[in-house]
């Protein structure tokens, strides 16, 4: 029997190892064994062959871009609001006043601050030109109310209608023309827009005079509560009488008021001069 091919149970097995020179690393092993070789993917964090995560640099560009344009806009914005402080400074030092709407203060419509605007010595007579302005809005929609109820009465829609439009264009047009003058030449002392006050008011206190009186011209006169028109319609409807009677010395109180206020300008104007 040959005994040299007997294999020897205490021998090791020879290993060939083949050296890579272009390896970083230590050689790796070829081995001629049965023993399967580890295999080399590996799963999971911080291993070598991990998937790596690509973050999109679109992203981070468009959130740079916004930044930026925030950033501008900030600016242009601090920028407008310097300027107008400027400007505002700019009017305040000149003298030139600001007419902002602040009365009445639920709903401001006009520009008014008699106590911060107006000359103390003349301060009480601009309240009164502001009551007597007050007096004929009252007076004008007071008209209204009687007309309304003349209205339900069998009065008709023109006079309705008439005194509708007297209290839509007489408060607006009272304000214009001599109260606001008035108020602008108390606070400049200009000798124009004192002027401009004498002429319409004057007239403001032929429409109230007209208006106490009420003269059969138009519509038969019931478009206005004066004294001919409740006269005439007392006989016929007593509720509307006593309203139109109401409205008579409305426009009396009122003519008289307008009266004495022209007075009071005229002398504070004489005494001005």
């Amino acid at each position: 029997m040959n005994r040299h091919h007997d294999p020897n149970p205490f021998d090791e097995e020879v290993v060939e190892v083949e050296v890579n020179p272009f390896s970083n690393g230590a050689a790796a092993p070829k081995s001629k064994s049965r023993v399967p070789p580890v295999s080399s993917d590996h799963l999971g964090f911080g291993q070598k062959h991990d998937a790596t995560v690509d973050i999109p640099l679109d992203t981070m560009n468009d959130s740079k871009q916004k930044a930026k344009e925030l950033a501008t806009w900030e600016a242009d914005l601090k920028k407008r609001e310097k300027d107008i402080k400027r400007r505002e400074d700019s009017v305040a030092k000149a003298g030139v006043p600001v007419d902002d709407r602040n009365w009445p203060p639920f709903f401001p419509i006009i520009h008014h601050d008699i106590a911060n605007e107006i000359p103390i010595h003349a301060q009480r007579l601009q309240y009164l030109a502001f009551a007597s302005w007050l007096g004929i809005v009252l007076c004008l929609f007071f008209n209204v109310i009687a007309i309304i109820v003349c209205w339900i009465r069998g009065g008709g829609v023109k006079i309705f209608l008439l005194a509708t439009i007297y209290a839509l264009m007489g408060c607006p047009l009272s304000y214009v023309l001599w109260y606001r003058p008035l108020y602008r030449a108390m606070r400049t002392d200009s000798a124009l827009k004192f002027g401009w006050f004498f002429l319409f008011y004057m007239l403001h206190i032929g429409f109230c005079i007209f208006a106490a009186i009420a003269p059969p011209i138009v519509f038969n006169g019931k478009s206005l509560t004066g004294i001919l028109s409740a006269v005439d319609v007392f006989s016929d409807h007593v509720v509307v009488g006593i309203f139109y009677l109401t409205g008579f010395a409305l426009f009396c109180l009122e003519s008289l008021l307008s009266l004495w206020v022209l007075q009071k300008v005229y002398m504070y104007f004489r005494g001005n001069k």
